[in-house]
């Protein structure tokens, strides 16, 4: 018996830039037209994306989304991020093309190509919620972080995580000082991603100025060691 099969058709400026950017993820071309119409096809493994060309699209405009379900997201991100690194220079975490980033025990990411298009991998046994409906804190800050981590990771509308996040840090009774620390290492790293390094400089001193029993603080070790090394990325 034959099972359905979808495939998602996503719109581009051209072809070629297209079929580049994803041959760095591994894609590979199985089939390409110029003529009547732009035309491509892709495929990875199980899953296959194809393209066509749109006169005037503007990719600071795209909304065109598509879902790949995967057995891992980790080791994944880990690869497209470093071919990403090799061609651009550095991992594009900003603007068109770009790949959102990656914590440990996240369960999906977003590669946005050079015409805008959002394709999110999402790891096959992701609990629901996206991961995170075991973090039900009530708080202020609780509810800011966990806002703030959905608009960051499944939608790439920094600005917004970090305006959640601002709102939160001014009260200062929004929540624990564990809330408080996490929050202040996610704002430094949105600030990173904003370009905006003076900002993160201070979010990652009033992290540091926290007075925090030394297990909460080692838990964040790994986060603000990872907003460090982008901070060293972009100067």
């Amino acid at each position: 018996m034959k099972h359905d099969a979808s495939i998602p058709a996503l719109p581009c400026v051209a072809l070629e830039p297209t079929l580049e950017f994803y041959g760095l993820l591994g894609f590979e071309v199985t089939y390409q037209q110029r003529l009547p119409n732009p035309y491509a096809a892709t495929r990875r493994g199980g899953a296959q994306l194809h393209f066509f060309g749109v006169k005037g699209l503007d990719p600071l405009a795209a909304y065109s989304c598509c879902l790949i379900i995967v057995d891992e997201v980790e080791q994944l991100h880990e690869g497209f991020a470093a071919a990403l690194r090799k061609t651009y220079g550095k991992v594009p975490v900003r603007g068109v093309p770009r790949i959102t980033r990656m914590k440990k025990g996240q369960t999906r990411f977003t590669v946005v190509d050079p015409s805008g298009n959002s394709v999110m991998f999402i790891r096959r046994d992701e609990p629901g919620g996206y991961g995170d409906d075991e973090d039900d804190s009530a708080t202020l800050l609780g509810k800011a972080l966990k806002t703030a981590r959905r608009l960051r990771d499944f939608k790439s509308d920094d600005a917004t995580a970090a305006k959640v996040l601002d709102a939160a840090l001014k009260k200062p009774d929004a929540g624990t000082p564990l809330e408080r620390a996490r929050a202040l290492v996610a704002r430094a790293e949105l600030a990173v991603a904003l370009a905006d390094l003076p900002r993160a400089n201070q979010s990652l001193r009033e992290f540091d100025a926290l007075v925090l029993p030394a297990s909460e603080r080692a838990s964040l070790e790994a986060d603000r060691a990872a907003v460090d090394t982008l901070m060293r990325a972009q100067e």
